[in-house]
């Protein structure tokens, strides 16, 4: 006897048709309650972290430019030395490419 293997079985075909059921008869909410609920989380944002503090500080970076023996990898964009290049032509480092 031939059997089709793309078939699906029929404990598979029948949790289908049970959780495609159970969506149907599932309450779907409101969607004013849901637009309510929406601006009244973004009104509780608006307030802040209870106990946070804002700090106003600025911060400074001193960039450092990209040297003559270094490369940014194409995979995982880090600043790398030349060493760690695995193929010149890829531009992947050591890490990303193994």
């Amino acid at each position: 006897m031939a059997t089709d293997y793309d078939e699906l079985r029929t404990e598979v075909k029948e949790s289908q048709n049970d959780s495609l059921e159970a969506l149907k008869s599932a309450s779907a909410p409101d969607a004013r309650s849901v637009v309510r609920e929406l601006d009244e989380a973004d009104d509780m944002d608006s307030v802040g972290i209870p106990g946070g503090e804002f700090v106003a500080e600025e911060l400074i970076v001193q960039v450092v430019p990209q040297g003559d023996d270094e490369f940014t990898c194409y995979s995982c964009f880090l600043v790398r030395h030349r060493s760690q290049v695995a193929r010149e032509k890829d531009g992947h480092c050591i890490e990303c490419e193994g």
